[in-house]
């Protein structure tokens, strides 16, 4: 099916230890024109791209996919390089994607990268990723993460509640965008409920404390960060800059840690650029 979202189940080998486990994903599909697989960050889903998938599907074929362990996915192990990173490559193996594009945030964005290094993909862009923190930085950000998703487990007619205040609003998804007074309280509560859901969030998280960007970029990359990010700071953007000084590099600014929310046609845009070989 192409022009019209839909959602499947994929069924991919990984390698799990020893043994082949069989892992399913789930993911929407949209667009024509070339691959575009879009991957979310921890604890969030692949809904986390709908602001920006009608403006990509006007050029490419957008794959968003749940990573495993979230959403509707089933998990493989939490290892990011040696466990999520192959499963995303076996999916794109899977839907007969040889060298698809792909545009990841936080997690995401670190998978992007990981791919990109690989040389499994023809470009990347990394939105905010992770792995360019201090040690400070990193257990800042998955304390914030973990006490966010503490707040998940209140029940849902509480958490409802709450939601229907534009200050508490901002005191929980405003972690997370720049403008949390853009997004209905009903969008955010299905987030939150997602983030509880996630199989994976605490093994996944946990391996993350480990993690760093490390290789040699074998294709385009556009490294892009929110002016107002609050999960892994702007600053982080400057090393990202002497780590890749190969790359492309791309302020987002008044954008938060998941910028599709606060401006999806400069990330619409963004993306297009990397997948198109241009610079802003």
């Amino acid at each position: 099916m192409t022009g019209r979202p839909f959602r499947e189940n994929v069924v991919v080998d990984g390698t799990g230890g020893e043994e082949t486990v069989v892992v399913t994903l789930a993911y929407e599909r949209q667009g024509t024109g070339a691959p575009l697989v879009l991957l979310h960050g921890l604890g969030h889903r692949r809904q986390g791209w709908r602001p920006v998938i009608d403006l990509l599907a006007r050029e490419f074929d957008v794959i968003a996919v749940d990573l495993p362990g979230f959403g509707e996915s089933s998990p493989v192990g939490p290892r990011w390089r040696e466990d999520l990173t192959p499963a995303i490559s076996a999916f794109c193996d899977d839907l007969g994607l040889k060298r698809p594009h792909v545009a990841g945030n936080s997690l995401g964005g670190a998978l992007a990268l990981e791919l990109a290094i690989s040389g499994r993909v023809a470009s990347a862009t990394a939105l905010a990723p992770a792995g360019f923190w201090t040690t400070s930085e990193r257990r800042r950000a998955l304390a914030t993460l973990h006490t966010l998703r503490a707040t998940t487990f209140l029940p849902v007619a509480v958490q409802r509640s709450l939601l229907a205040s534009r200050q508490m609003r901002r005191w929980t998804y405003g972690v997370f965008v720049g403008e949390p007074d853009r997004l209905p309280p009903a969008a955010i509560l299905d987030d939150s409920l997602a983030m509880r859901a996630g199989k994976s969030f605490r093994p996944v998280a946990r391996h993350g404390r480990g993690y760093a960007v490390a290789g040699t970029l074998q294709c385009p990359v556009t490294v892009a960060w929110g002016t107002r990010d609050r999960i892994l700071p702007y600053v982080q953007a400057d090393r990202a800059r002497q780590r890749f000084p190969e790359a492309r590099h791309v302020d987002l600014p008044g954008c938060g840690h998941v910028p599709m929310s606060d401006d999806p046609v400069l990330v619409a845009t963004t993306i297009g650029q990397t997948v198109k070989g241009r610079r802003p």
